[in-house]
């Protein structure tokens, strides 16, 4: 990680921090609890979201981060890669306005705070992603229709959910599971990716 990332990442907690004690964007409230829980967990998501993309061909990728809350992880993945355009989407409106905010002061052009519900939204990201959102067919439901052709779901779980995979549809796929070790976390968790399944051969 560069200086400057590291930097701007600390700049992010002391806004979120700023911003807690007016609107409520996290029920943490320790900055070394906050480093970790939310800022160290965000980033165990980046080295995979980026093999994921080396993998399939691409450098870069436009990302919507669905129920964003504070902007985890959609900010911290704006912050660490240049190359992915951010959208991060919230009814609340304070919180996407917090997600703006950030874009503002920590200069960066490829993130977007959207207030607006998941459903309403279009066609136009290779990722769709979420962390502490919703069990996974919910998740996937309600944000299908924001999935170009060939994307995928990268959800960001505790422990493997078993119970909600085995509650996906049909139409829904899992490809991999990753178990994530976040430094400083003592608890379990992982990304669990998914796709829309390929339509059987009639």
């Amino acid at each position: 990680m560069a200086d400057a990332q590291a930097d701007a990442l600390l700049r992010y907690l002391d806004l979120i921090a700023k911003w807690n004690k007016v609107y409520n964007l996290t029920a943490l409230r320790d900055p070394a609890d906050m480093l970790t829980h939310h800022v160290i967990d965000s980033l165990a998501a980046v080295p995979p979201l980026l093999r994921y993309l080396q993998s399939m061909g691409k450098s870069g990728a436009r990302v919507l981060d669905v129920g964003a809350g504070a902007g985890l992880p959609g900010v911290v993945l704006a912050l660490m890669h240049e190359g992915l355009q951010v959208h991060c989407v919230d009814t609340v409106a304070k919180k996407a306005a917090f997600v703006q905010q950030a874009a503002a002061e920590l200069e960066l052009p490829n993130l977007r705070g959207v207030h607006a519900r998941v459903e309403s939204l279009e066609a136009g990201f290779d990722i769709v992603c979420s962390r502490a959102f919703a069990s996974l067919p919910d998740f996937t439901q309600w944000s299908r229709g924001a999935l170009l052709p060939g994307a995928a779901w990268m959800a960001m779980k505790g422990k493997e959910p078993h119970d909600e995979i085995a509650a996906l549809p049909a139409d829904v796929e899992v490809f991999h599971v990753e178990h994530l070790a976040v430094p400083g976390l003592q608890a379990e968790r992982c990304l669990v990716w998914m796709r829309p399944a390929a339509e059987p051969l009639t």
